[in-house]
């Protein structure tokens, strides 16, 4: 056979509306098909897409090609599964005619959308989209602003950053000072911009991920992901309380010694939180009979990274005498030595442990 007209109705008008089983093959066939779609629903634009096949199949027939036309449809759930039934039904299509090429035939982009299945499988001679003629652009743009509503990557860069300044322009208003708005706005879309920049939306959603299956396999890994997130809680409460407190001490600090105070309150707190994540882990991997050297390890360069952070903020806040912190610079900085020893040492451990449990791994491929 030299072409094949293919009649896309991706989200089955013609079993839900005409009670027609595809795929529909044949001229009188696709007649009736139509016809039946068309008793059913007259506003139905698959109606004209047959009815454009089978003037397509003619115009071929007419120019002296050995031709046919069939009609396939998928299902209501547009996507995946309506996209199998439409590759099943055209594998069987190929496999009885074996075509050189086809000639796709639809009613807007919603159904080109199957172009790259239909691709994949046979040559595609052409691409015919038969729209009504007193608006030939309205089912495509229906389907763009359903893409744009639907497609979680367009909805949140386009409504999300709007919907942050109306909703700080409404929380400025219910504070009865509508001066602070601006500033609102600005912070919460500046906030979200940074947040989408750094890609840190991404890992939060791989967070989510991990802890919908930790919970629906039974691990103790979502118990210790609620703890951590609560001491994150916490340990941001608890920096946010002493920043605060001294940005309204008569003679202010300046940023840095401010974000040295919010380190120093809070970062036993946030190590805590890491902690009871690799912990939750370790757990589980231990159940499981699985030993994995690196998360192992992470324990040790955790606590060594906050013994660090804690110490040198220390040093630096005994440094600044109008704090008042009622730490001695000379104590702070032995404080910081002994800090740093520990933390090599600490380091040292965890490196030689998962050098160990990488060992132990290798030797029975090695055997």
């Amino acid at each position: 056979m030299d072409v094949l007209v293919l009649c896309i109705d991706r989200d089955d008008d013609l079993g839900r509306k005409g009670g027609v089983i595809s795929p529909v093959v044949g001229r009188q066939a696709n007649i009736d098909a139509a016809l039946k779609l068309g008793m059913a629903d007259p506003e139905d634009s698959d109606v004209n897409t047959i009815f454009g096949g089978i003037k397509a199949l003619d115009e071929l027939v007419a120019s002296g090609k050995n031709a046919e036309i069939a009609s396939l449809a998928g299902d209501l759930k547009v996507g995946l599964i309506s996209d199998s039934k439409l590759a099943a039904q055209l594998e069987d299509l190929l496999a009885r005619f074996h075509p050189e090429g086809v000639i796709v035939v639809s009613d807007g982009a919603e159904d080109e959308a199957i172009l790259p299945i239909i691709q994949s499988r046979v040559k595609v001679n052409g691409v015919r989209r038969v729209l009504i003629k007193q608006s030939p652009n309205l089912e495509s743009t229906y389907y763009l602003l359903k893409q744009v509503f639907t497609d979680p990557k367009i909805s949140h860069t386009v409504f999300i950053p709007p919907a942050l300044a109306l909703l700080m322009f409404a929380i400025a208003g219910f504070l009865g000072n509508p001066n602070l708005a601006l500033g609102f706005i600005t912070g919460a879309v500046g906030l979200y911009l940074l947040f989408r920049g750094l890609g840190l939306d991404d890992s939060m959603e791989e967070a989510k991920q991990t802890l919908s299956k930790s919970l629906y396999a039974g691990k103790i890994a979502f118990v210790t992901y609620i703890l951590a997130a609560m001491l994150v809680v916490i340990a941001t409460v608890n920096g946010v309380a002493y920043f605060w407190q001294y940005y309204h001490e008569p003679i202010s600090p300046g940023y840095f010694q401010l974000v040295m105070i919010y380190l120093y309150e809070s970062i036993w707190w946030y190590v805590a939180a890491a902690l009871c994540v690799n912990m939750g882990k370790i757990m589980d991997m231990y159940l499981e009979g699985v030993r994995d050297a690196r998360t192992i390890s992470s324990l040790f360069f955790v606590l060594a990274t906050g013994l660090i952070i804690w110490s040198a903020s220390r040093v630096i806040l005994a440094n600044d005498p109008g704090l008042n912190f009622g730490i001695g610079m000379a104590e702070s900085v032995q404080y910081l030595a002994i800090s740093a020893i520990v933390a090599i040492l600490i380091t040292v451990v965890g490196v030689n442990i998962s050098k160990r449990i990488a060992t132990e791994k290798s030797l029975p491929a090695a055997k």
